[in-house]
């Protein structure tokens, strides 16, 4: 594993952060600074509470229902799943990884990752320039790492080209929570670029909300209080797999109670999870289908 030893977090950072997405951002730092303190975590990740101390963050998400009492602990078990997910595709010859909305994510410092990958971070260029505060010239633990300061929600393909994306190679793309808080039609607009830009091999994750469970007594109290800082889940599916195989992958969604990290951290909350409350999302993995999007390949 990455050396990721933190013997001293910066002092309050000068550079502000973003309004909106940033506060979902500082909540999964929020989850993966308490992980980290524990005696085996599952996530570690030493710069999260560097993260918090230079935003001047406490707290968590809104509210105080069931949904929220979980919250944290579901960050962390969602984040190692995708960990799995990336280090594996790497392995399996993905070489290039696409962080979609990369927040505060760590994941070019602290995994384990086989030689020669690139790392791209796309985020909004306020909220990297937080970041690479923070960072303070951190070694990455992948062979090179490169931040592309573009809006997510926007025109991004031609500015990751520019950072050196091949499309001609496999690529490991990852929108972990970014994607269900923008417009169905801007979702369309990046899968439609992801797409054109993956060659054949390439792979994808992202959490998805389930449409059926969103007016639950589960979740619906959760979406009021967020709606009321301003944040929504906007994008919801009810057959994930089917939407993403019309964008042209071929999607599955995680039985999540079969990995037993997922049954251990979460056996506290069972009596709260009904059938609806435990698929109010999905963990979902998938490879491009037929002979790939590629721009150089049609």
């Amino acid at each position: 594993m990455p050396d990721t030893t933190r013997p001293k977090a910066p002092p309050a950072s000068g550079v502000p952060l973003p309004d909106g997405l940033s506060r979902v951002a500082l909540w999964t730092a929020s989850a993966h600074a308490a992980e980290y303190g524990r005696s085996a975590p599952y996530v570690r990740d030493p710069w999260a509470a560097d993260f918090l101390h230079a935003a001047g963050f406490t707290g968590g998400p809104p509210g105080d229902g069931p949904l929220q009492r979980l919250l944290p602990d579901w960050a962390v078990v969602r984040t190692r799943f995708y960990d799995e997910h990336l280090t594996a595709a790497a392995r399996s010859g993905c070489r290039q990884v696409v962080l979609l909305g990369a927040g505060l994510d760590t994941r070019a410092f602290r995994l384990d990752w086989p030689r020669g990958v690139h790392v791209f971070e796309v985020e909004d260029p306020a909220l990297l320039a937080f970041k690479e505060h923070v960072l303070d010239c951190a070694t990455p633990s992948c062979g090179r790492r490169s931040t592309v300061g573009a809006d997510p929600a926007a025109s991004w393909g031609e500015d990751l080209l520019a950072a050196g994306l091949d499309p001609r190679r496999p690529t490991a793309w990852l929108c972990e929570t970014h994607l269900y808080h923008l417009p169905p039609h801007t979702v369309e607009s990046i899968v439609r670029t992801m797409t054109e830009l993956s060659a054949p091999g390439s792979t994808f994750g992202a959490e998805c909300v389930n449409a059926g469970t969103a007016s639950s007594s589960f979740v619906a109290p959760f979406l009021e209080a967020l709606s009321a800082t301003g944040i929504s889940w906007n994008w919801q599916l009810a057959e994930p797999e089917g939407w993403w195989a019309g964008h042209g992958w071929d999607a599955r969604v995680a039985d999540l109670f079969t990995l037993p990290y997922v049954v251990q951290r979460l056996a506290p909350y069972l009596p709260l999870l009904s059938e609806a409350a435990a698929k109010c999302v999905f963990l979902t993995t998938g490879t491009l289908g037929g002979s790939g999007g590629s721009r150089d390949s049609r």
